[in-house]
């Protein structure tokens, strides 16, 4: 039942010193707003860095040759050796292993013109590539398709090109059906390719022209040579077990000592996810601990003010006490009291915090390690238990106080 007296006791105590009562909860409103600010901006940074991610197998590493560091089988340090066609079915053999997209890269592309359509040219990034590189690249087709199974059977001279392509090449011309010229070969353009958000930060996907991974090894003399391997584990299958796996059948398969350190190149798309995870789970803890002692520094100004309150009410609790209030009626005074002061600051807080949120993502300020800062429910529902939990707190130790006062001394108090 709502107690009008009981309120407006409240706010005679709060208002009677409004300098007082205002400073000590702008502690917790500071402290609130830091939170949810704090949570927000490391939101901000979880959706720019993991949605990076977006589109790339997060189970899957690469993986290509390098020279040999270490003398093995009467060969010396130092060779160079490529993978081949023979790769690929022994990678597929691999215990664990679940989609394989060997590829092949035309050299000297930046800095050289490789494509030409018409009188324009440009240096460009061509892949040779099977048509389930798509499960391991963050790209999406804008316009027309992609490779397909009948491209690499029938080597056909077909490209599927990306927006900077299109851009140097064609203009405001559409580009499918076109023919364009790379390194003196001509290739149909079929499709249009954008990337997505790029995991590993590779301005150039917006310049790769992809080709049939078949029509490339004839068209450019690459019989037999893969270049490199993107490789996904199984479901339930960790990709770093499965890459031991696949470098030690591929060094035994090109007689590489299998402890050679610099033998094989290549990176982990997996054991990265899981980093830049634990790193927002770091963040994240560390906003909830900062936030949460800004917001304890507040709730201790707020039961001290509980604290000066009860002195300067001494002689009234002393009074209420000899014509009978019961304990529990002081204590739930002075407890709400306090949480009003928690409560009011806190809500202040919340939404101070949840607007400056809002007002930065009107300002579109998005970058590749930037975007979105926001705070879920979740966040919000359970900043609004911490503040409830922190007004039962900051009124308890007083509350505590005020029952320690024998009546008798109150009512000598001055």
């Amino acid at each position: 039942m709502f107690d009008s007296e009981r309120w407006n006791e409240i706010w005679a105590t709060l208002s009677r010193n409004k300098l007082r009562s205002g400073l000590t909860m702008f502690g917790v409103f500071w402290g609130i707003f830091m939170l949810v600010i704090m949570l927000g901006m490391g939101q901000g940074l979880n959706n720019g860095v993991m949605g990076g991610f977006q589109g790339w197998a997060t189970n899957s590493f690469f993986i290509w040759t390098q020279s040999t560091s270490l003398p093995y089988a009467g060969f010396k340090r130092g060779r160079q050796f490529d993978f081949d066609n023979g790769d690929i079915a022994a990678i597929r053999a691999v215990q664990g292993v679940d989609k394989v997209a060997p590829r092949l890269q035309l050299g000297g592309y930046r800095g050289a013109n490789n494509v030409s359509y018409k009188d324009k040219n440009g240096g460009f990034s061509v892949n040779g590539d099977m048509p389930d590189v798509l499960l391991f690249k963050a790209s999406t087709i804008s316009q027309g398709r992609f490779l397909n199974a009948k491209d690499i059977r029938d080597e056909r001279k077909v490209c599927v090109i990306g927006p900077q392509v299109v851009k140097t090449l064609f203009g405001a011309e559409d580009p499918l059906g076109k023919y364009i010229r790379i390194q003196g070969v001509f290739f149909q353009v079929v499709g249009l390719h954008v990337p997505q958000a790029n995991a590993m930060d590779d301005e150039g996907e917006g310049s790769t022209i992809f080709i049939p991974f078949s029509t490339f090894q004839k068209a450019f003399n690459s019989m037999n040579t893969v270049h490199w391997f993107s490789v996904s584990a199984k479901p339930g299958t960790q990709a770093s077990v499965v890459q031991d796996r696949v470098k030690r059948m591929l060094s035994k398969r090109h007689k590489v000592d299998p402890a050679d350190p610099l033998a094989f190149g290549g990176f982990n798309m997996e054991e990265m996810y899981q980093q830049m995870n634990m790193l927002f789970l770091a963040i994240s803890a560390l906003s909830w601990f900062v936030g949460i002692l800004t917001l304890l520094a507040g709730i201790i100004g707020i039961s001290n003010i509980m604290l000066v309150i009860i002195k300067e009410r001494t002689k009234e609790i002393g009074i209420r006490r000899s014509i009978g209030a019961r304990p529990g009626n002081i204590t739930g005074q002075i407890m709400l009291e306090a949480m009003t002061l928690t409560f009011i600051a806190g809500y202040f807080g919340l939404v101070a915090g949840i607007g400056v949120l809002q007002l930065i993502n009107g300002m579109q300020i998005e970058s590749g390690f930037f975007k979105n800062p926001e705070v879920g429910l979740s966040t919000a529902v359970v900043a609004l238990g911490i503040l409830i939990a922190s007004g039962l707190i900051a009124g308890w130790i007083p509350a505590r106080r005020a029952l320690a006062i024998k009546p008798v001394d109150a009512l000598r108090a001055e």
